[in-house]
């Protein structure tokens, strides 16, 4: 059967619409921030660069999101941040786990390890 080039196109995008919303998607790790906060920006200083890079950030990629614009329609029910940065692990549709504030790298990249223990078996 042969098909157009539009119906090709649609086809295409049919499947990666398909395919993309029926994956699960990993858990996440919100950073709630705001611009000119000091303790963002060390936390990028720190860490921003590398945390891609990292087992945890592989595990849960980082996704940023301005305190003061609205939350994704994707987070619906998440409750929005306070303080900045705070950070949310994200998974299924739910709070994992959070914590207000930067703590410094070591006690971060701790805290961080006790957060995604909490992860169901199935997203570790």
């Amino acid at each position: 059967m042969k098909y157009s080039s539009f119906q090709y196109c649609l086809l295409v995008a049919f499947a990666l619409t398909f395919f993309s919303t029926a994956t699960p998607k990993a858990a996440e790790l919100l950073m709630f921030e705001q611009e000119y906060c000091s303790w963002c920006e060390r936390w990028n200083d720190e860490i921003g660069g590398i945390y891609h890079k990292t087992s945890e950030g592989l595990r849960a990629p980082l996704r940023r999101i301005d305190i003061h614009d609205q939350i994704p329609v994707e987070f619906a029910g998440l409750r929005t941040a306070v303080f900045t940065p705070t950070f949310v692990l994200w998974d299924k549709g739910q709070e994992v786990a959070r914590l207000h504030g930067y703590p410094g790298d070591e006690f971060f990249w701790f805290l961080l390890s006790e957060m995604l223990e909490k992860l169901p078996k199935s997203a570790k």
